[in-house]
C-alpha cells in the first residue's frame, strides 16, 4: 500500500514563504509589554466619564486616546491570532488570542460611555464642534453616531453590552475549534491510488480532480464527517442567530438583518434586489449544469461534480513564483502607483503561502493600522490559487491605501466595499488570462473559470444569503431550528438554485454546517453585490483606461470616510438598483453561450 502523503509541519516550510509577524513585535516580551501598556490606559480613559460635556478639549484628548488604544489592541490581536492561525492546535497562541479578546472585551467596557454621552450633548453644541478645526478626522464619525441615535442606549446599558461582546463570540469560538482544530476527515485515494489525509484546506483539489471517484470520496468523507456532528453545529448556530436577534432587540431594530445592514447604512433594497434579481435568473445556472452534465458525459450529475474541470486537460498548475508574475501581469491596468505597492506586498514579508500541519484553512488578508497588511494563503498549485492570490492582494491593498491617506478614525472601510477591492483584481486577472490565451483546451478552463466564479460568488453566496435571511426570521417567529430543519431548507435551495438536472445528494444537506461566515451573520450576501460592482468596475477601468483607474484609486484611499454605497456611488456603480447584478448575470450567460459554441 503507497505509504501517505503527510501536511508538512510549520517549521518544515521555508521561511521565505511566511509571513514576518516580526513587523507588528520582535517577540512575545514586546507583545506583553504593550498588553501592560493597553491595560493601564483603560482607568485613563475611564476618567473622562461623565466630562466630554465639559469642554470641547475633554472630548477631542477622549478621543484621540480611544484611537491611541484602538491601534495598539489592533496589533495585539493580529499578533496573538495570526500566530493562532499558524497553528490552531497551538495552546500558546490559543492563549494569547483569548487573553486579547478578554482585554478587547475589558476596552469596549471602559470606552463604553462615548458614544451615549456624545449624543446626550445638545444639538447646536455638537454641531459647533463638529465644525472645529481639531475635529476634522471625526466629522463623519460624528454624522455616522447622530444616524444611530435611537439605537445606542443609556451609558450603563452600553457598558453591560460591551462587556458581553466576549461571551457573544462563543458560537464562532466553539466552532473554529470544533471545525478547524478537532474534526479529523480521515483519508482518501488520490488519483494515482496513493493515501492522502483529507483537510479542509485539501479538499478544494479533491472536489476538482478529473477523476470522479476521487471528487465523490472526498465529497463523502468531508459531509460524513460533519454530519457526525449535526446536533452540536445546528445547536452552535442556533446560539449564534439567538446572539443576534438578543442584540438586534435590544437596540430596537426590527429584525437582526436590519441591525446588521444599519452599521453600515445600507438600504434593506440592496440585499432583497439582490435575492430577487438572482432568483429571476436562475435559468442560465440550470443550463450550465445541464452543459456540464453533458460536456463530462454523465447519466446523472452530482453536487460532487460541479466544480469537475469541463475538459479532460489536465488543470495547468503553477508555481507560487509563477503565479505571482501573473497577477502583476494581470493587473497591469491599474498602474504603476499599484504596481509598486504589489510588488512591496509579494517582497516584504505580507504573505504566509503554503498550507502547513494545524493551518487555519482558506485564505484571508489582515490589515494593521500602523504596520502594513498580512495575507494568509494555503496555496496549491491551481488557477483558483493564483486568483486567491490576486484576491486576497486586492484586500490587502485596499487597507494599505486607506491606512495612507485617512487617519486611523475614518481608515478602516466596510466590509461591502472590501469585497469590491479583492474581486475587481479577481476580474481583472480572469480577462488578462482570456486575451492573452489562445489554445482552445486551456481557454475552456478559463471560461469555466469565469462561470465558476459567477456560480461560487453570485448565485452560491446568494444562496447563502438567502439561507441566513429564512433562519433569521424562523427564529426570529419563534420556531425551533434543529438540524433537520436546517438541512431540509440547504436541500430546497440547493434544488431550486441548480435546477432540474442535479440530482442533490443527501449527504450534502449538512453543507451549512461547514460555512464559517455564518458566524459572521448577514455577511456573505456582500460578496455577491461586491463581485457585481467589480464587474462593473474592472469593465470602467480596461474601457476607459486613466479617468476610471483614478476614480478606483481614490476609492480605495477613501477607506471608510463615507457610506459605502456613497463611496461606490462616486466610484461609478450604485448598488441601489438591480442593475448591477443583472449585468453581471447577462455577462454570465453571454460566457456561458461562449462556452457553447467552443464546445460545439
Amino acid at each position: 500500500m503507497p505509504a501517505a502523503k503527510p501536511i508538512p509541519p510549520r517549521d518544515e516550510i521555508p521561511n521565505e514563504f511566511k509571513w514576518q509577524l516580526t513587523d507588528i513585535y520582535n517577540d512575545d516580551r514586546h507583545w506583553q509589554q504593550d498588553f501592560a501598556a493597553v491595560q493601564e490606559l483603560l482607568p485613563e480613559i475611564n476618567s473622562y466619564r461623565g466630562k466630554l460635556g465639559q469642554q470641547p478639549s475633554n472630548l477631542l484628548a477622549c478621543l484621540k486616546l480611544r484611537d491611541k488604544i484602538g491601534i495598539m489592541t489592533g496589533k495585539l490581536f493580529g499578533y496573538a491570532r495570526m500566530h493562532r492561525d499558524e497553528n490552531t492546535t497551538d495552546s500558546h497562541y490559543q492563549a494569547f488570542t483569548s487573553k486579547i479578546e478578554s482585554l478587547l472585551a475589558a476596552a469596549a467596557g471602559a470606552m463604553s460611555f462615548i458614544e451615549p454621552e456624545i449624543l446626550s450633548l445638545p444639538t447646536e453644541t455638537l454641531a459647533q464642534i463638529q465644525e472645529m478645526p481639531e475635529f476634522a478626522d471625526y466629522r463623519f464619525y460624528f454624522a455616522n453616531l447622530l444616524r444611530q441615535k435611537e439605537h445606542v442606549l443609556s451609558p450603563e446599558v452600553e457598558e453591560v453590552l460591551s462587556l458581553s461582546a466576549e461571551i457573544a463570540q462563543a458560537p464562532q469560538t466553539i466552532f473554529n475549534m470544533l471545525a478547524r482544530a478537532d474534526m479529523k476527515f480521515g483519508e482518501i485515494r488520490d488519483e494515482q491510488g496513493h493515501l492522502v489525509q483529507l483537510s479542509e484546506g485539501r479538499y478544494h483539489s479533491f472536489i476538482i480532480s478529473p477523476d470522479r471517484k476521487v471528487r465523490q470520496q472526498a465529497f463523502e468523507r468531508l459531509f460524513g464527517t460533519y454530519n457526525q456532528y449535526r446536533n452540536t453545529l445546528a445547536a452552535t448556530l442556533n446560539s449564534n442567530i439567538k446572539t443576534n436577534i438578543f442584540y438586534a432587540k435590544i437596540r430596537k431594530y426590527p429584525s437582526a438583518l436590519a441591525a446588521a445592514l444599519a452599521i453600515d447604512n445600507i438600504p434593506s433594497a440592496v440585499y432583497d434586489n439582490l435575492i430577487a434579481t438572482v432568483n429571476a435568473n436562475l435559468e442560465p445556472l440550470h443550463r450550465y449544469v445541464a452543459i456540464k452534465k453533458r460536456s463530462l458525459q454523465l447519466p446523472e450529475i452530482h453536487m460532487y461534480d460541479l466544480y469537475a474541470p469541463l475538459v479532460s486537460t489536465p488543470q495547468p498548475r503553477f508555481t507560487y513564483e509563477e503565479a505571482l508574475e501573473l497577477v502583476r501581469a494581470g493587473l497591469t491596468p491599474l498602474g504603476s502607483d499599484y504596481a509598486a505597492v504589489l510588488q512591496q506586498a509579494m517582497s516584504s514579508g505580507w504573505i504566509d503561502v503554503y498550507e502547513n500541519q494545524g493551518k487555519q484553512t482558506g485564505a484571508y488578508s489582515w490589515g494593521i493600522y500602523g504596520v502594513h497588511p498580512f495575507v494568509l494563503l494555503n496555496f496549491a498549485g491551481y488557477y483558483s490559487d493564483v486568483s486567491t492570490i490576486a484576491h486576497e492582494l486586492g484586500h490587502a491593498i485596499h487597507s494599505y491605501y486607506s491606512q495612507r491617506h485617512q487617519p486611523y478614525a475614518t481608515a478602516e472601510y466596510t466590509t461591502f466595499c472590501a469585497e469590491v477591492a479583492s474581486t475587481t483584481n479577481e476580474i481583472l486577472l480572469l480577462e488578462y488570462m482570456l486575451a492573452n490565451t489562445t489554445e482552445r483546451d486551456t481557454r475552456l478552463l478559463l471560461i469555466n473559470q469565469y462561470l465558476e466564479a459567477v456560480r461560487t460568488t453570485v448565485y452560491r453566496q446568494t444562496l447563502f444569503a438567502e439561507f441566513e435571511k429564512i433562519i433569521h426570521e424562523q427564529a426570529e417567529q419563534g420556531e425551533s431550528l434543529t438540524a433537520d430543519t436546517l438541512c431540509n431548507l440547504w436541500h430546497e435551495l440547493n434544488r431550486k438554485y441548480y435546477g432540474p438536472e442535479i440530482v442533490v445528494d443527501r449527504v450534502v444537506d449538512i453543507e451549512w454546517a461547514r460555512i464559517p461566515h455564518f458566524y459572521r451573520s448577514f455577511y456573505v450576501f456582500q460578496y455577491a453585490t461586491g463581485y457585481a460592482a467589480a464587474t462593473a468596475l474592472a469593465q470602467q477601468i480596461l474601457t476607459e483606461g486613466r479617468p476610471a483607474q483614478q476614480r478606483y484609486l481614490e476609492f480605495l484611499q477613501s477607506g471608510g470616510a463615507d457610506y459605502p454605497i456613497i463611496l461606490l456611488q462616486q466610484a461609478g456603480v450604485d448598488m441601489t438598483t438591480p442593475a448591477p447584478v443583472e449585468v453581471t448575470l447577462q455577462k454570465f450567460a453571454a460566457m456561458l453561450a461562449e462556452l457553447e459554441n467552443e464546445l460545439g
